[in-house]
């Protein structure tokens, strides 16, 4: 089962909690044991897993990219100007697997999935895949 979810970002850089929407998709899928495959086909934007407890960790995440990759950088050649996205990007990856078992994504306690926009904000689309097996 492949499923798009329409995410529309708000601000340049934005971390935005998907874990319910890619929960919804395993449990339409009625797969119990196997694996959901989120993935994010824009160069500029990512997927990863962290803390959803504190608030705080989400901007802390952005603020230190912004720190390593910062959007001015004179060296930087890419005509669009966006390099430091496509640098945060490739850092956080395009796409993240999770386990399924009995039925339930196994996350752990304060784990959450983020779709990463680091070029924003715009309209973006998140491909969740849930395999059995």
């Amino acid at each position: 089962m492949l499923e798009k979810h329409a995410i529309n970002t708000k601000a340049h850089a934005e971390m935005v909690d998907i874990t319910r929407a890619v929960n919804e998709t395993v449990q339409k899928s009625g797969v119990t044991e196997g694996i959901v495959y989120i993935y994010s086909a824009h160069t500029t934007a990512g997927i990863t897993i962290n803390e959803n407890a504190d608030p705080d960790v989400k901007t802390d995440m952005i603020q230190r990219f912004d720190n390593v990759y910062p959007w001015k950088d004179p060296a930087d050649r890419h005509m669009e100007g966006n390099t430091a996205s496509h640098m945060k990007t490739s850092t956080v990856g395009a796409s993240q697997p999770v386990i399924i078992t009995g039925g339930e994504m196994l996350l752990g306690t304060w784990q959450g999935i983020y779709f990463c926009e680091y070029d924003g904000p715009r309209n973006r689309t998140v491909h969740v895949k849930v395999m059995s097996g």
